[in-house]
């Protein structure tokens, strides 16, 4: 209400004029795109409408999520790269796309610094290592005493190929010193179904995607790949936990926008996805998902960026992982 009593107001002067001109540039015209780099059913989708929901509600402005799955989220970050630096499209950004794609992909179609608005950290999350039911080897230990009985032969889904679920197998084979099979999928929805299914038997998915199945005993989970256990899975030991001291290999997720956004809308969201972040009904669903650590500001969610990026290039040079661009 505030906001459009300055707008309907009345000026005498320049400098009275001024604010409004700032409060009406806030927020963009017409409806908002979110878009989201993967399909419906995973994590990324799952936090992407939790904040849209939200967010709607405290505007009174539509919010759309636009699913643009493929190349592990880094054909979403590559549309929004090319948008309008008007508001109306954003992106629910990912490891995958902000941090390993750099990488992995040496003639990536942008430049994560130079294309995007960093706006806020929305969480970070471990990996659960999981399987579904019919797995006999239900620790990490049996795990790798199987890969290593038939190298290349255990079968483990992901995201995609250059996903941070790829990176957390490739990190796993390198410190458990095993040979395993890696089958990329379109995506967190496609990949469980088919690990649910029993077409693949393992998994480094995301805690967010992997724990309605968990809870339903669809799946099971091995381990978290975070070195201190998530508030959502108190009883799931980590990595670290098991004999893989300093393992940490997590998904994280954050709201982006085109370069140049105008400094009023990204300051005005921000501000907005802290105060939803600190909902009680907000706070606890992304707990169950492992979800923590968000909030912030731009400025430290890019700095947070730069650090990823690094500590990755790191993994991907050591694991000589490569993907199709």
């Amino acid at each position: 209400m505030q906001r459009r009593t300055i707008l309907q107001a009345s000026a005498a002067t320049a400098v009275t004029l001024a604010a409004p001109m700032i409060k009406a540039q806030s927020l963009p015209n017409g409806p908002i795109r979110i878009v989201v780099g993967f399909p419906p059913g995973g994590g990324t989708d799952a936090l992407a409408r939790v904040l849209a929901q939200k967010l709607q509600a405290m505007w009174n402005l539509t919010i759309v999520i636009d699913n643009k799955a493929g190349a592990a989220g880094v054909i979403a970050a590559d549309y929004v790269a090319k948008q309008p630096a008007d508001g109306n499209t954003l992106l629910m950004a990912h490891i995958n796309s902000h941090a390993l794609a750099t990488s992995l992909q040496p003639k990536l179609g942008y430049n994560v610094e130079r294309d995007f608005t960093p706006i806020g950290l929305v969480g970070v999350t471990p990996n659960l290592l999981i399987c579904n039911e019919n797995q006999a080897a239900k620790t990490v230990k049996d795990l790798v005493a199987l890969c290593k009985r038939s190298p290349g032969q255990i079968s483990f889904a992901s995201a995609g190929g250059g996903s941070a679920q790829h990176l957390a197998l490739e990190m796993f084979k390198l410190r458990a010193g095993i040979d395993a099979l890696h089958v990329p999928y379109k995506g967190s929805g496609p990949a469980l179904i088919d690990l649910i299914g029993g077409q693949v038997q393992y998994c480094f998915e995301t805690m967010t995607s992997a724990t309605p199945h968990v809870k339903s005993g669809k799946a099971v989970a091995l381990a978290q790949t975070r070195t201190k256990r998530a508030k959502g899975h108190p009883n799931v030991p980590t990595m670290d936990e098991q004999g893989f001291a300093g393992f940490d290999a997590t998904t994280w997720y954050g709201l982006v926008g085109p370069a140049k956004l105008n400094p009023s809308f990204v300051k005005r969201i921000n501000e907005d996805m802290n105060r939803v972040m600190a909902m009680s009904d907000v706070m606890e669903k992304f707990d169950q998902y492992g979800a923590e650590d968000g909030g912030g500001t731009p400025e430290r969610f890019a700095e947070f960026i730069r650090s990823e990026t690094q500590k990755w290039a790191k993994v991907v040079k050591e694991a000589k992982v490569q993907v199709d661009a």
